[in-house]
Formats: structure tokens, sequence, C-alpha cells
């Protein structure tokens, strides 16, 4: 019998598959690329401690274990009872402003949560507007009035639960309306009412997208420099940026991040085992629209509360102060040098955007075209990266490219008497790469779920033709992707802008960003003055914000029936 030489069983898993090419030797390869500083650091764990490293452990290193445990069970908790209770009611009921309500739930995404912690200290501290209009009411002193401490851990807990709820909310709102569509039919008609529903359907079958998001948002917790540095926590991430520059020992700061990453991986540990048995099907091409419970009296004020406290507290008063502020300081905005950081931070995003986004197209489409053990295990390791904390990522940068730098410089000046100096370290290679480490997942994910919607059908046509796989990818596939791919390159870019500590630690000399800025002017207290890099920050995210509530929204099978 004839084989067809484009069936699935002809180009896809032929003989040709098994003799190594460009694809299936590349891909693994960029991923071992990819994956070095976090090889670096778990390489560093098994080194003779030094002095440094038994003094950090004899005095400061349980408060830095329990510190990032308590902020994350803070977190974890705030997250859930606001992520959780805002997207069912966005996703199931229906009341006034619940269209407004689906995208801007999604604005704290878009605010970093180091920002935040500025804006509500100079607002909250003694000599903020909140204590002196109090004062002024009341006739009170220092020492008069209790007043709860912004710069605190629960501080810290509050700040980080309003900017990070988005991604329970996000994930979360994908289920139920995923499930409104089918298992919710059934309970209606067995007598389930609203709370019920809830409470035994719809949330036992989005566990898994809870436990998913609650595990991202407790990742950027345990990464997050900026607000527990400036609120004075001693967490894993300042204590690594203090031993690798206060005490000038990167092994130790290295062991420090090998001890944190094993918080990541139990954090990756427990979300795929949330997701064990976790398979969950439509049953039926037919989609109809479920009707929304419609709320009325007190629960649609409770609704109307629940919705709205989260986007006020979490970015309409830090975007309004901050608004303010810029607006009383126009000699930090209208000046050359402002402008200068502009162009560092989104050059320099843009940059990495592209290369992350090439390099995700790269991966993705080696998966797809050379679906082997090595390729597919190669491509889950490289997207590792945005579940280790920048903090982690520089240290694992900055200790091989300095080995590369030395090497070469040594061998340069022994054998011609010259001196290279910095070649990778210290420069915006590093930067660079360091970007690609950590955000590359982002672009992954999106991309990947551009190439899952194109038929391998569409790839066997071509290959029948004789087009090469490059040419495939790049005449027909990247042409149909273009929305992912623009997706991808607007969230990279985006948190390549809110990247700090990678960005502290592994800029060149007199290299500002307006993230580096924004927190060297309110580590000063100059917090007005940090508000013009702040709120160009927030400002780049909300687009990207908006597109990802379009791409939830029109996720829902049947989505085109009118609401």
């Amino acid at each position: 019998m004839r084989t067809d030489p484009v069936s699935r069983q002809g180009w896809f898993s032929s003989s040709r598959l098994k003799r190594p090419d460009a694809w299936s030797l590349g891909v693994p390869l960029i991923a071992a690329i990819l994956a070095l500083p976090v090889l670096v650091i778990f390489a560093h764990v098994f080194i003779p401690a030094s002095d440094v490293w038994l003094h950090l452990r004899q005095t400061v290193l349980q408060d830095y274990v329990t510190n990032s445990l308590i902020l994350m069970a803070g977190v974890g908790v705030g997250v859930l009872l606001i992520g959780i209770p805002t997207a069912w009611l966005v996703s199931m009921c229906d009341f006034p402003g619940r269209r407004l309500f689906e995208w801007a739930l999604l604005l704290p995404l878009a605010m970093p949560a180091y920002i935040i912690a500025y804006t509500y200290t100079g607002m909250l501290d003694f000599a903020g507007p909140v204590q002196t209009q109090l004062r002024e009411w009341t006739g009170w002193g220092w020492g008069d009035y209790w007043f709860p401490q912004i710069r605190s851990l629960p501080g810290a807990i509050i700040m980080l639960s309003l900017v990070l709820y988005p991604y329970v909310y996000l994930l979360s709102r994908a289920a139920f309306l995923e499930q409104s569509v089918c298992v919710l039919e059934v309970s209606r008609t067995l007598g389930a009412g609203p709370w019920a529903g809830f409470r035994r359907v719809a949330l036992p079958l989005a566990r898994p997208a809870i436990i998913t998001g609650l595990s991202l948002a407790l990742m950027e917790t345990l990464a997050d420099y900026g607000t527990v540095q400036y609120f004075g926590i001693p967490t894993f991430t300042t204590g690594i940026f203090r031993t690798w520059f206060g005490l000038g020992d990167p092994g130790a700061a290295a062991q420090l991040a090998g001890i944190m990453m094993t918080f990541v991986l139990v954090l990756i540990v427990l979300e795929r085992y949330s997701r064990r048995r976790a398979r969950f099907h439509h049953t039926s091409a037919r989609y109809s629209r479920l009707p929304r419970y419609r709320l009325r009296g007190v629960h649609l004020a409770g609704a109307l509360v629940v919705c709205a406290l989260p986007i006020i507290l979490g970015f309409v008063i830090p975007s309004g102060q901050l608004l303010q502020w810029a607006l009383r300081t126009p000699h930090m905005w209208m000046r050359p040098e402002f402008l200068g950081l502009v162009w560092n931070s989104v050059s320099l995003a843009a940059i990495a955007a592209v290369l992350a986004v090439a390099l995700a197209l790269v991966l993705a489409y080696g998966k797809r075209l050379r679906p082997s053990l090595p390729v597919n295990g190669a491509v889950r390791v490289a997207g590792m990266g945005y579940a280790i904390p920048g903090t982690v990522i520089a240290v694992g940068v900055m200790l091989p490219f300095a080995w590369i730098d030395n090497t070469i410089d040594g061998w340069m000046r022994d054998a011609f008497g010259i001196s290279t100096g910095l070649i990778l370290s210290g420069t915006l290679v590093a930067l660079v790469f360091s970007y690609c480490v950590r955000f590359l997942a982002v672009s992954l994910q999106t991309v990947e779920a551009g190439l899952a919607k194109i038929k391998p059908s569409m790839d066997d046509a071509a290959r029948s033709l004789g087009t090469p796989p490059r040419q495939v990818l790049s005449k027909i596939h990247m042409p149909i992707m273009r929305g992912s791919l623009l997706t991808a390159l607007l969230l990279v870019f985006v948190d390549v802008l809110k990247e700090l500590p990678a960005t502290l630690i592994l800029r060149p000399f007199n290299f500002n960003t307006l993230a580096v800025r924004a927190f060297e002017l309110a580590s000063d207290e100059r917090l007005a003055d940090s508000a013009s890099a702040a709120l160009a920050i927030v400002l780049a995210g909300i687009i990207p914000v908006i597109l990802i509530s379009r791409t939830i929204s029109r996720s829902r099978p049947g989505h085109d029936t009118p609401a």
C-alpha cells in the first residue's frame, strides 16, 4: 500500500525525524543557554560554606524565611478573597457596570507593586495628606492618636494583594466562562441556587485555574524587591541584594538564591499536583448563552462594592496621586534627562520583547515540528524562567558572564598584551539576556496558543509543495498569528518596563531606566519627584491589560452570542 508522504505519518513521524537537524539540535541548545543561570545557582548550593554564609545562617536567614513565608501566606489569602468573588460576579451575574468591571478589574495589573507602595506611603505617612488633614480636623499632635503603619509586613501584604489579585481573577474568570455553557445548566435544572452552584460546582471545577493563578501571584510575591526593600522588610530578595553588594560575596548570594529557588520549586510542584487528575472537556459542540443571575437590592450594592473597591484602591487612587505629584513637579519630566530615561526604557524593552518573541517562535515551532521527548523537555525547561525571581536570575547571569569575561581578558593579556575589559557582564548584553530568561515564558505561552489554533494540515500542504519549515513559519504561520505575536510583544514589553531587581544588579554604569529612577527617588524620600517615571510605567501597561481582557471574553465558547 502506498503511503501518503504528507500525512501525519509522513513528514511528522517518518524516519527523517530520527536524523538530527537544525530544529532538533537547535531547540535543546537554545534551552540549555537559557537555563544556564538556573544551573549556576543550583551548582552553588554544593559549594562549601564561606564565613559570610555562616554569618547569614546564624543571624538573618531565619528572618528571611519567616518573613517570606508570612508574606506569601498573607498575599495568598488576599488575592483569593479579591480575585475569586470578582471573577464570579462579572462572569455569572448581571448588574449595572458589569462590562466596565470586566476589564477594569485588570487595571491594577499595570501598577507595579513598588510603585503602589511608594504612593500609599506618601499618602498615609505622618507628613502625608491623610494624617495631616486628620490632625487639622481634630487638633491632635504627635503621639495623640494611633494610625496604622503602612511600612510594615501587613502593609506589604495589602500592597501586593492589590496589584497581584488580577492573576487569580484572570484565570478564574476564564474558567467560569468555560463552565457557564456546560455543567452549570445541569446544576440549575437540579435546583441549585447561585450560592450552591458556585460552592458545589463552579468552584471545584475552577480549582486548577485558581491554583495556577495563586501560584503565579505567590511567585511574584517571592520575587518582589522594591516593595519589601522600601518597607524595610528582610526577605530573600533583599538578602540576596545586600549579600552581593553590601558584603561583596557572590557565592553566598548564590547560595541564598538557591534556597529561595526551593520555595519556587515547591510552588511549581504544588501547582502541577493540583492538576494531576484535572481533565475537563466540553461534551457538546453546541453552546447557548446561560442567563446570568440578575442582582437587585442589597445583592446589587454588595456586588458593586466588591468589584469597585479593588479598582479604586489598586488603580484609581494610586494613579490619581501619581498624576497630582507629576503635575506638581513638571521640572522632573519637562527636561531632556527624562526623555533619555524614556528612551532607555522603551528601547531596552523593545529589544528584549523582540528577542523573547523570536526565541519563543523558534522553540514553539520546533516543538510542533519535532515533537520528541528531548525537544518537549527542552521547551519546558526554557519556559521556567518566569517562575524564577529577577534577583536570582541576575545572580545566575552575572557569575558565568563574569567568568567568561575574565577568561577572555586573561587570554588576551597573555597572548597579545591587550585587555578586553567587560564584554558581557556590566553591559546591556547581560541585561537583555536576563530579560529573555525571565520573560520568555510569557511570550512562549502566547505563541504556543497561537500555533495551536493552526491546523497541522496547513503544514502538511505547504511541505507537500516543497516549502522548507523556515518558510512555512515565516510566510504562513506568522501572518496568521499576527494577533498572538503582537500580544506577546506587548506583554513582554510591559514586563521589562516594570522589572526592577535584575535591572538594578545588571545595568551598566550611568545607565538608568524609568523603573530604576523611580526606585532611586522614592528611596531618597523624593516621592513626588518619582511620580513622573512611575506614571509612565503605569500608562504603558494599560494597553496590554485591555487586550488580555478582550482575549478572555472571546475565549468563551459561543462568545458571539449577545450577552
